[in-house]
């Protein structure tokens, strides 16, 4: 089975053939502009505290970290929404290793900020077995440093190709988070961390179970 990375790779190379060149170097500079920030080494890294969160599920339950890390670690993945192909992939590719995650102990989540109906729709579509949560607004990625404004003529293009974060993101159409995973001890400490300011890049899924070995 091919890594997710080249699965990532190979997705991208056949979509930029597609793109239209001008919404290409939108891309290009806003993805370099996220990059030249500094951002993704600002937000929550290895031995800070996890904030605490209360989201709902896709079915509408409310999921508390607390709880979960009251049975053991978490893994907690931020992705951009089911609008995203590249979060798709990254989000199956964990489904896949889902069983290998909870054999040691471990409780994998979701969060996203769209709403509710999108992330069940989701999780029904690539029929996943871990919890995907709502962050209407990013409040909970941005107390983990990793929610982002996306620029205007970015945003414009996603309207463009029908993306409607409008509506999905209920009302918050330009804030996304980066892609971010992490590995959360039970005592609430980041164990492990991986955060990029591009969005075709995730994480692998043999470096998060690597990080589990020592918790278990």
């Amino acid at each position: 089975m091919p890594s997710l990375d080249a699965e990532l790779r190979a997705f991208y190379d056949a979509r930029q053939q597609r793109i239209p060149a001008e919404v290409r170097q939108i891309m290009r500079r806003a993805g370099q502009a996220l990059a030249d920030s500094g951002q993704a080494d600002r937000a929550l890294t290895v031995g800070d505290r996890a904030p605490r969160f209360q989201l709902p599920s896709a079915t509408g339950r409310t999921t508390a970290l607390a709880d979960l890390l009251a049975d053991g670690p978490v893994v907690l993945t931020f992705y951009r929404g089911a609008w995203c192909p590249y979060c798709n992939l990254a989000l199956r590719a964990l489904q896949r290793h889902h069983t290998e995650i909870t054999a040691r102990d471990a409780r994998l989540v979701a969060v996203s900020p769209q709403i509710p109906d999108e992330s069940l729709t989701l999780a029904e579509k690539h029929d996943l077995a871990f919890d995907v949560l709502s962050d209407i607004g990013s409040d909970t990625a941005k107390q983990y440093g990793l929610a982002f404004d996306l620029p205007e003529n970015l945003a414009a293009v996603y309207d463009r190709l029908g993306f409607d974060l409008q509506r999905v993101n209920d009302g918050h159409p330009r804030t996304l988070p980066l892609p971010a995973t992490y590995v959360i001890d039970n005592a609430g400490t980041i164990r492990w961390a991986f955060v990029d300011a591009d969005y075709t890049r995730r994480a692998e899924p043999a470096d998060i179970i690597a990080a589990l070995d020592p918790l278990g």
